[in-house]
């Protein structure tokens, strides 16, 4: 008997993923509250560490989610993303906000950011060995002296309860998106706490911190430390050192 192999679909890109779900985005991330979880819980214990207000780089920013509370609070704002429909969005909303299509493996030095951050576990993306270390050395590079890197990563109850129950510490998983006019994979990667750790020892930064985000119906509550079994996300934190003085 002849045995039939079933072709596999190819895996998409980030930027093919992104720019399929772009017009659709804001409305399957309805939930995501940007003003309480970046305004009112991240950049407040950033500030606690010595955050001043100054300006930001959205690295990864989509369709400009995090701009608003940004802009709210009175940061100068600068977007990146691999997406140009994901762009295209974030201009059509906030059309003063110079924006650019970038790939954070090769992202460039756009300027000297008081914050770079990179939010909702854009990092997972980067799935082949080496690929996070370079994307937070270029972030790195991108900060001015005493300035921030704020980054998001999933954690393994997170892959779990999307990708699949079997979810492990270092795996890489597929998952599915299909709804009306919409059909994407999302291909993301575990990263362990030593490998945020490292990547950020990595590109010079000082002052760093992981922290546990646990997410429930009443709320969002940063932990000092990380419990991949508790928490949805690990936020991660480092400081550019201002050899200034």
């Amino acid at each position: 008997m002849q045995t039939m192999k079933v072709a596999q679909p190819r895996p998409m890109s980030a930027e093919e993923t992104y720019d399929t779900l772009a017009r659709s985005y804001d409305d399957l991330t309805s939930a995501n509250n940007y003003e309480l979880w970046l305004g009112e819980l991240l950049l407040p214990e950033l500030e606690r560490r010595g955050l001043s207000l100054g300006s930001a780089l959205d690295a990864g920013c989509g369709t400009g989610r995090a701009f608003e509370p940004l802009l709210r609070r009175g940061w100068d704002v600068v977007g990146c993303d691999v997406s140009a429909g994901m762009l295209a969005e974030a201009r059509r909303k906030f059309p003063a906000v110079p924006s650019s299509t970038v790939d954070l493996r090769e992202l460039p030095v756009l300027g000297a950011f008081d914050l770079v951050l990179s939010l909702n576990d854009v990092v997972n993306y980067l799935t082949e060995d080496g690929e996070l270390e370079r994307a937070v050395g270029a972030m790195a590079a991108n900060l001015a002296p005493g300035g921030f890197l704020l980054f998001d990563a999933n954690t393994v109850a997170l892959f779990q309860r999307t990708y699949t129950p079997l979810a492990a510490a270092g795996g890489t998983y597929e998952t599915a998106i299909e709804g009306p006019g919409v059909e994407a994979r999302h291909r993301q990667r575990h990263f362990t706490e030593e490998e945020l750790r490292l990547a950020i020892e990595a590109a010079g930064l000082e002052g760093i911190a992981l922290l546990g985000q646990e997410e429930s119906p009443i709320g969002i509550e940063l932990h000092e430390s990380v419990d991949q079994e508790r928490d949805q996300k690990v936020v991660c934190i480092g400081r550019k050192p201002d050899r200034r003085t």
